[in-house]
């Protein structure tokens, strides 16, 4: 991987990490057609979203990262 590689996927990760409690607020809301198919395939490589039986749920870790997001 170069270092370019790792910066975009710092960024990618910085932006999700941003943008996490309005997806956690969408899943809450039963919208989660409105969260972008990208997004979701990223937030489940990251383990912060997972499928449960068609669903998609907040993982432990998501749930942490979202109160970081919150703390700050």
């Amino acid at each position: 991987m170069t270092l370019t590689q790792r910066t975009q996927n710092t960024t990618r990760r910085d932006s999700l990490r941003e943008t996490l409690p309005i997806t956690v607020s969408l899943l809450k809301q039963h919208r989660a057609g409105e969260i972008d198919a990208g997004d979701i395939d990223d937030y489940v490589a990251l383990n912060w979203l997972e499928w449960n039986g068609g669903s998609l749920r907040l993982t432990v870790t998501g749930d942490n990262v979202c109160r970081q997001t919150r703390l700050k």
